[in-house]
């Protein structure tokens, strides 16, 4: 049996089924984090983030292991609250909302997530995207029919599997199973799509693939991307911003546009970074 995300107490059903989708991707909010502080337990993972996501652009961020990336990462969508015996400081906006605000099932549907290995659910390709339309209240056969072509279109997606939409979706190649995630995060019609290592699980040329849709959804989606590959980030984001670990904590060191971040780095960390002299 796999594991999905439950129905929240913070929503209803009821609410659910009578709101709209959400708004159009021309206005796609961005996001910042404002002194955002991470613990788990005790320990920090990381401290003092205060951080702007621009609205419609590729936002990367790059770093060693350990140093709160993808931590940060799922602070964005409240995902981190799973995670037993962290505790979250400071704050995070979605335009100008504060996410804790949100109902969370509102929030899921809002701020769509690509992890770092595909996790289709044992389900058809159809049902892997009629689930989360059903979950979130839209009942109309007709138009999930339509969202549903429209995000594996969106995806490139659509001309091969339409002749083979009740095959199970793990029968799917690597690179199909993850753009069939990706499509599973637009037909939400989400305003923010965050992806963790998307092309990490990947051969080089499925990798491409998602390069090149990460770039088509540029200025339609707010999208912010954990990644290790630096030439990756340098390919696709607008901004970058660096993190790294200091005395064993997270901390951001250095933000900006993707080419002042690769070729007139400030701090000496970013610079030793992008060189390839430490990391």
């Amino acid at each position: 049996m796999f594991k999905l995300f439950p129905r929240w107490s913070t929503g209803s059903k009821s609410a659910a089924a009578s709101a709209p989708m959400s708004a159009s991707a021309q206005s796609a909010p961005g996001m910042r984090t404002e002194n955002l502080c991470l613990f788990y337990g005790k320990t920090p993972a990381f401290r003092a983030v205060t951080l702007h996501f621009a609205a419609g652009q590729v936002n990367a961020i790059i770093g060693p292991s350990g140093c709160g990336k993808t931590s940060l990462l799922n602070c964005l969508n409240r995902l981190i609250e799973l995670d037993v015996g962290t505790h979250l400081a400071g704050q995070v906006y979605l335009g100008e909302d504060r996410i804790q605000d949100i109902p969370l099932w509102q929030l899921r549907r809002r701020v769509g997530m690509l992890f770092q290995r595909p996790s289709p659910f044992p389900l058809s390709i159809y049902r892997n995207l009629a689930f989360p339309l059903r979950e979130h209240g839209l009942r109309d056969r007709q138009q999930q029919r339509r969202q549903i072509q429209q995000a594996l279109e969106d995806v490139g997606l659509w001309a091969e599997v339409k002749d083979r939409l009740q095959s199970p979706a793990q029968a799917l190649s690597g690179g199909q199973q993850q753009r069939l995630c990706l499509a599973r995060a637009l037909v939400l019609k989400p305003q923010v799509l965050l992806m963790d290592e998307p092309c990490s699980a990947l051969d080089p040329i499925a990798s491409e693939v998602i390069e090149d849709l990460i770039r088509r959804l540029r200025g339609q989606y707010t999208i912010v991307i954990v990644t290790h590959n630096l030439a990756q980030a340098s390919r696709v984001a607008d901004r970058v911003a660096v993190f790294w670990q200091h005395q064993g904590v997270g901390q951001l060191i250095e933000v900006g546009p993707t080419q002042d971040i690769f070729e007139a780095p400030q701090h000496p960390l970013t610079q030793a970074y992008v060189s390839g002299q430490r990391g």
